[in-house]
């Protein structure tokens, strides 16, 4: 049995106060891509959950989340079977696109099914939570505004790229601590988030076309990334001297996207970025 652990982008994020507890209130808009890594398993009856890759992994296996993710649904569940994991990964790792986030949901999503669980996806996402900010969201996928540490979610019409554009995504040759973007980044109160929500909630039911231009986008990180990750900040910049429309940071680094107004388009500007990455995918938004 196979899952697709489709990554994400964020359309809009903001950091809005930290909390008590030494986390921080976000207000996002996850966006799910047709760019992820690919989870298989197969029944084991003896209870026991092993876990192979296509390449090794630079961290140990307890640490996986999607050991994590299979240990935690056999948990909850009280499940006397196993399973046989094997991740092809394809996703780079520190990138700010959920990739093992997704790949976690994507384990809860195949277990499921393979041990027959028949759990909805609002259970999925509870025990996803445990594991990390992204993963509820990842479960399902799509559109969705995100409160909270990531775990309050507001699922929209999932949202489309114009017809014909295409979607850039690059991994610079750098990695973004996430602690080092957190440490940095202003915190901007509520306001600018309730106002970007309430302009969305203003629109007709077609949103795409108002919320896919420069205006629409914002990253909190980009404030803190840019000054001591200069690359990163290099790649937005040729992004939009190569034509895309839109350009920002994903998540706290280091990847960024770029929506292109043809596909022709955004594979020019790939193959000109390809001497600063270590990924890129020319894709598409995602939904189920």
């Amino acid at each position: 049995m196979k899952e697709y652990a489709p990554a994400k982008i964020n359309l809009f994020l903001d950091v809005i106060r930290k909390r008590e507890d030494g986390y921080h209130d976000l207000g996002t808009v996850f966006q799910t891509v047709d760019a992820g890594d690919t989870v298989e398993a197969t029944l084991r009856d003896d209870g026991e959950i092993h876990l192979t890759y296509n390449e090794p992994q630079n961290y140990p296996l307890e640490s996986d989340l999607v050991f994590k993710a299979a240990k935690a649904l056999k948990e909850f569940a009280g499940c006397a079977l196993g399973a046989d994991i094997h991740l092809t990964k394809v996703m780079p790792l520190g990138a700010g696109l959920g990739g093992g986030s997704a790949d976690a949901a994507a384990t809860l999503r195949l277990l499921n099914n393979l041990w027959n669980l028949n759990l909805p996806f609002e259970m999925l996402e509870s025990i996803g939570a445990r594991l990390g900010a992204d993963v509820p969201f990842l479960v399902r996928g799509g559109t969705a505004f995100a409160e909270g540490i990531g775990e309050r979610l507001t699922f929209v019409e999932p949202l489309e790229l114009p017809e014909g554009a295409a979607l850039l995504i690059a991994t610079p040759l750098d990695a973004v601590p996430t602690k080092d973007a957190y440490a940095g980044v202003p915190k901007s109160g509520p306001d600018r988030w309730e106002q970007y929500k309430a302009a969305w909630a203003a629109q007709s039911s077609s949103a795409t076309s108002q919320f896919l231009n420069p205006e629409s986008y914002f990253n909190a990180f980009e404030i803190s990334v840019f000054p001591t990750h200069p690359l990163v900040a290099e790649m937005k910049q040729k992004f939009i001297e190569l034509g895309a429309d839109v350009a920002l940071m994903s998540g706290s680094g280091a990847s960024v996207f770029g929506i292109f107004k043809t596909r022709g388009l955004a594979e020019k500007a790939a193959v000109a970025m390809k001497p600063i990455s270590r990924y890129q995918s020319v894709t598409k938004f995602w939904h189920r």
